[in-house]
């Protein structure tokens, strides 16, 4: 943590790192504990806090931080730390570990407009850059007081994904999956539809996720609130036919399929023409059900997997795989009990491989940044805690791909 006013920001970074599984030293330089002070640094981190070089002579407290490092983040990183770091200084605790440190470093750079544009900023940057650091921003947007322009520090949403694909492993290399995301639009008329307060957030964010681990992904977005992830292959949908038609499009030779879309369970059996008027009248609305997609890959799985054990590959020697199916159940149900109970019953009678199930009482979960679910299959169920979706995500992934590659993902012991 460097002398930024943005450093307030990296309180969230370390909070969601550590509630990623990682463990979090903080060496903040003396200007950052102007912003920040030292006993917050430890509560966030659960760590002693790295403020000096002088803290113990007998004890080299960077060099012993940087052998366990798996990466090293500046955030905020001021023109001056980035200027020390491209010289090689070493006169702190931040900058010792630095030079000392062989794994991968990432910078969050955060100033004003006329710093971050400086040749000597640019030419710093240049040289970092060549030696491998990763660059994180900065961002456009509002800068202290009223200033606004270039050199707003990233999101900590966005430095948090950058340490976690460094970190996280490419465990679905080689791996083609499918995520369905957003709620589906049963349309009444030309202007009015039957739909979900869903805004795909955490499809979205499984699709992301899979792609940092190295799968190829595809991404049916039904009306989704936030444009979608960047390198990811995208079908716009609409309605749950739409939906439907294209899981069966795309789901075919996917080592795994995430149902995170809401889809409607009734659409109207006629769809008006033009625009209903107020002035005719309330019009009856008949409601039909659509197509049970997740329960028909169950069944398409299921057929799959009888298949696979019976006639294995010709010449491989190995049985085929099938497609591992992840549903999702949201419930208006507090009581943890009876919605894992709901969640079990579901995984049974859709025939899928592990049900991710949360309580949307009061709809606190749609749109929102963070999410709270419990993990559901054969073996039991888990409890993922109240994270933000890109965590869930990884927490779903880890499930998938233990099973799939027939052992689970070891997280970073250090950061």
């Amino acid at each position: 943590m460097t002398g930024g006013i943005a450093a307030y920001k990296a309180c969230e970074v370390v909070r969601r790192l550590r509630e990623a599984g990682l463990r979090v030293t903080v060496a903040p330089t003396a200007a950052a504990l102007q912003f920040v002070g030292e006993p917050t640094w430890a509560a966030l981190s659960g760590e002693p806090v790295l403020a000096s070089l002088w803290q113990d002579p007998h004890d080299v407290s960077h060099v012993q931080v940087a052998a366990d490092l798996s990466v090293a983040v500046v955030a905020p990183a001021t023109a001056h730390t980035i200027a020390r770091m491209a010289s090689g200084l070493a006169d702190d605790g931040l900058t010792g570990t630095l030079l000392a440190a062989t794994c991968p470093v990432i910078v969050a750079p955060a100033m004003h407009t006329q710093m971050w544009e400086h040749p000597a900023t640019r030419d710093n940057v240049a040289r970092l850059a060549r030696r491998g650091v990763q660059f994180i921003g900065p961002q456009t947007g509002r800068l202290t007081g009223a200033d606004s322009g270039v050199g707003r520090l990233a999101e900590p949403e966005q430095i948090v994904a950058a340490v976690l694909a460094a970190v996280r492993p490419r465990d679905l290399i080689g791996r083609r999956v499918l995520v369905t995301a957003g709620g589906t639009r049963e349309p009444i008329d030309d202007v009015r539809f039957i739909g979900n307060h869903s805004s795909g957030r955490q499809g979205a964010a499984c699709a992301e996720v899979a792609r940092r681990r190295g799968a190829e992904v595809v991404l049916i977005a039904a009306n989704l609130a936030d444009p979608p992830p960047p390198g990811i292959a995208v079908v716009d949908v609409r309605t749950a036919a739409d939906l439907a038609r294209a899981v069966a499009d795309h789901a075919q030779d996917c080592d795994a399929v995430i149902m995170a879309a809401a889809v409607a369970d009734f659409r109207p059996r006629t769809i008006a023409s033009g625009k209903l008027s107020k002035s005719s009248g309330s019009p009856p609305v008949e409601l039909v059900p659509t197509e049970d997609v997740l329960a028909a890959l169950g069944r398409s799985r299921t057929e799959q997997r009888r298949r696979a054990d019976a006639v294995p590959p010709a010449g491989s020697g190995q049985v085929a795989r099938a497609t591992y199916l992840v549903g999702f159940a949201a419930e208006s149900q507090p009581e943890p009990a009876a919605l894992i109970a709901r969640a079990r019953a579901k995984l049974l009678s859709k025939g899928v491989d592990l049900i991710v199930a949360n309580d949307i009482s009061g709809g606190v979960v749609f749109g929102a940044e963070r999410n709270h679910v419990w993990l559901v299959d054969a073996s039991g169920a888990v409890e993922v805690t109240l994270r933000s979706k890109s965590l869930v995500a990884e927490a779903i992934w880890d499930k998938v791909a233990q099973s799939m590659n027939g052992g689970s993902p070891q997280p970073s012991e250090a950061v």
